[in-house]
């Protein structure tokens, strides 16, 4: 597997970022195992989490980081593993904080769960909008610098708060976010496209998107209302179904069936040939899913093909 570099890092990759919030919660820990032993046999070593995941189930998290922790003491592969997680999410115990306060205690957190003695990037989660810019960063380069983190991220921020973040890091001489995550694939095009790819390309970010395949939606598994009874995600996804959505199906029906593969593993090579994606966010729970996965960077999508797809999700 070829792999790529954290763009102003020297952190590798391979370009697929498999997400840990299934872990806890829709794979128990046995699960778990195997799916992140046949991801790591795949040629993959880049995984997300964060340190809620998954307080929806017990109200406060930590499961999924737990889970990846006794995995990779069992596999002695700590070092091997590119390990994203996060801090400043809500749960049922406090709402959105990234003060420095809760960055020094949730860090720490993190690493016990994880058996790690460091995080290699690590993601302002949520923005709680309150908490100055200086704050954060500030607890971000004293925990870089006591050797805990490596690099910090940005995912649920909005565009002013992260030029704001460039600013003052660059003025006070504080940690600058090299990775960006955001919502974006190929039936939420506009956010990214409109509000963050300039910043992406001004600032030199890696972008990791998360729900890169729409919550499931993406596979085209989910085609009638009885569908999306079957999901837990159903509610979620079902607001997909519209015009433009049946076009993006029909469209992934239409270059899957040239290439031989897909839908899934369409929509994520549509990812990775935009230039400002580095490695797309994507969950599996089943070897048949995984493989979806794995086929994506081998998919090399022509300019018929992405006009295809870009025509169907405008």
């Amino acid at each position: 597997m070829k792999k790529v570099n954290i763009k102003n890092t020297d952190l590798e990759i391979a370009p697929i970022n498999f997400g840990g919030n299934v872990f806890g919660w829709t794979l128990d820990e046995k699960e778990s195992f195997n799916i992140l032993n046949k991801f790591e046999e795949g040629g993959f070593n880049f995984i997300d989490t964060a340190d809620t995941y998954s307080w929806w189930v017990n109200g406060k998290g930590g499961q999924s980081e737990e889970i990846i922790g006794k995995w990779m003491k069992e596999k002695k592969n700590r070092q091997e593993i590119v390990l994203a997680t996060k801090v400043g999410s809500e749960t049922k115990e406090h709402g959105f904080d990234i003060t420095k306060k809760h960055i020094l205690k949730s860090v720490d957190e993190s690493l016990k769960r994880l058996g790690r003695d460091h995080i290699d990037l690590y993601y302002t989660h949520f923005d709680d909008k309150i908490t100055p810019v200086e704050e954060t960063l500030s607890a971000y380069d004293e925990i870089i610098k006591a050797g805990k983190v490596r690099y910090i991220g940005a995912s649920n921020i909005s565009p002013e708060r992260l030029i704001e973040s460039f600013e003052v890091a660059e003025k006070n001489n504080l940690p600058k976010y090299v990775a960006l995550q955001p919502h974006y694939n190929l039936v939420e095009r506009e956010k990214f496209e409109t509000e963050y790819a300039s910043l992406v390309e001004k600032y030199g970010l890696s972008a990791f998107p998360y729900w890169s395949l729409a919550a499931g939606f993406l596979t085209g598994k989910y085609r009638t209302e009885e569908d999306f009874e079957k999901t837990t995600r159903g509610a979620g996804i079902k607001k997909y179904f519209d015009g433009k959505g049946k076009a993006v199906l029909s469209a992934l029906d239409k270059v899957s069936e040239k290439h031989q593969s897909q839908p899934a593993t369409v929509a994520l090579a549509w990812l990775l040939a935009n230039p400002l994606i580095t490695a797309p966010i994507v969950s599996a729970t089943s070897e048949r899913q995984l493989q979806t996965i794995f086929d994506a960077p081998k998919l090399s999508l022509d300019s018929e093909d992405l006009e295809i797809l870009n025509q169907a999700s405008k």
